[in-house]
């Protein structure tokens, strides 16, 4: 490492019923007349209830967007721009999933530039400045309330994402009674794109560094010690447990916000754009492969073995290649025991889409070039093989 440099967002508040806080938090931003953007199935379970009274008690003015989905396509970024300034918004929320939490943030920062969605994606391209964004996630997955990153669908299915640091949100409210009672298999997928984010992050070809190295070894330390437990009957609603879920997704959004995710997830993306697989579940399906390819460089299996212990606490190996083997394994099991469909044709995938797949993850360089190995068309290929 010859040089470091890190960036989050400024303010975080962890604790159940929190959400019950906005207002307070909103007026300390300045907003009068914010925009909370969320999607119809938060709406419909009544979450966002105490953080509205809360806003109307501090008497700031109200108006929401709620018609976000998975994998939101540039038509309701728009949507959702236009309908904040017609509002005269001077503040943004982000209520819900990665989705809605995305769409916030181009919604706090498009109305402050002259720049339009398509000039922005990309690393850095973003300039200006952006009103005040306060960010509560209802999944424990993305981490988006702590990276300066939205990715927008393009097209017909490819994904895109703005890079800058002008997306970090000012505040980030972790509420975990805001994730009591999810169903299984939201906790199941969340919770594993956010173990995804803190394996990619320790072992990303670029930006690696030691902030981010600590942050995926809690991220990975909480995550695995918890999601068993909340995809499970009994700890559905343990709000211990739901609120270490909660950190450690967010731990990894802070670490691979810094040292950039990799091929899990450019070969996830064509998983999710084209047949529509939630993001968390497309990751898991991608993840083990991709492990497995990587393991033929040294340095990765070397860092895989390193973080073998933190899912195995109390384990030790003689060798990389035992802890390397035995992380895999640990991660095979997880996805085993939560739940979670482990082949790409038990989603709608046959053999005959995996060209189209692979093509379309070599749209996906900025996040290739993360990757420990190198990853081709041929290689893309046989990875798809292998998880169908």
């Amino acid at each position: 490492m010859s040089s470091l440099s890190f960036e989050t967002t400024r303010r975080v508040y962890c604790e159940p019923g929190a959400s019950a806080r906005l207002g307070s938090l909103a007026g300390e931003l300045g907003i009068t007349r914010v925009m909370l953007v969320t999607d119809p199935g938060v709406m419909k379970l009544g979450l966002p209830q105490a953080g509205l009274d809360s806003l109307k008690a501090a008497g700031i003015a109200v108006s929401i967007y709620d018609r976000t989905e998975a994998d939101p396509p540039e038509k309701l970024v728009h949507e959702a721009v236009a309908a904040a300034k017609d509002f005269k918004a001077d503040g943004v929320i982000g209520f819900g999933g990665g989705s809605s939490m995305d769409i916030a943030k181009l919604v706090a920062f498009l109305p402050r530039t002259s720049q339009q969605l398509s000039e922005v994606y990309g690393v850095g391209n973003a300039k200006g400045s952006r009103m005040p964004l306060i960010q509560v996630p209802t999944t424990a997955g993305t981490g988006s309330e702590v990276t300066g990153i939205a990715i927008i669908t393009t097209g017909e299915a490819e994904k895109k994402g703005v890079v800058s640091p002008l997306l970090l949100p000012d505040i980030a409210l972790l509420d975990a009674d805001l994730t009591l009672g999810l169903p299984r298999a939201v906790t199941a997928a969340t919770g594993v794109d956010a173990m995804v984010h803190a394996i990619e992050a320790y072992t990303t070809k670029h930006k690696k560094n030691p902030m981010s190295d600590a942050l995926a070894r809690e991220a990975l330390r909480l995550l695995s010690g918890n999601i068993r437990h909340v995809c499970s009957e009994a700890g559905a609603k343990d709000r211990k447990a739901r609120s270490d879920m909660l950190l450690g997704a967010m731990l990894a959004g802070m670490a691979f916000a810094n040292a950039p995710v990799a091929a899990v997830h450019a070969l996830a993306y064509p998983v999710g754009g084209h047949f529509h697989v939630p993001h968390g579940l497309s990751n898991a399906l991608m993840l083990p492969h991709v492990l497995r390819f990587n393991l033929a460089v040294d340095t990765a299996a070397a860092q895989y073995a390193e973080l073998a212990p933190v899912l195995l606490p109390g384990k030790s190996f003689n060798s990389a290649a035992a802890g390397a083997g035995a992380l895999l394994a640990e991660l095979e099991s997880i996805i085993d025991d939560v739940k979670l469909e482990k082949q790409l044709r038990q989603v709608g995938i046959s053999h005959n889409h995996l060209p189209m797949l692979a093509k379309d993850a070599m749209n996906q360089q900025r996040l290739l070039v993360n990757n420990p190995r190198e990853v081709g068309y041929d290689d893309a290929l046989k990875i798809y093989e292998q998880a169908l």
